[in-house]
């Protein structure tokens, strides 16, 4: 048995079957459900600190270089 066939028939039992809808819960609308799997920000304001460090170095540095000069 190929693949492709072992597939097919590993579900054969329940492909031709309707799609479950809950009588209790309504079904979500499109924009809703986009947004579960939309991407998140683990790290709630990680960025700006990034950011903020990457500017305060970039600083450092200028005054570094023009104390040099």
């Amino acid at each position: 048995m190929s693949s492709t066939e072992y597939r097919e028939s590993d579900y054969s039992d329940i492909i031709d079957l309707e799609h479950h809808t809950s009588r209790k819960h309504p079904r979500m609308d499109a924009d809703m459900r986009a947004a579960q799997f939309a991407p998140f920000a683990a790290l709630t304001g990680y960025e700006e600190t990034i950011r903020e460090t990457a500017l305060r170095q970039r600083a450092q540095v200028y005054q570094r270089d023009r104390m040099k000069e």
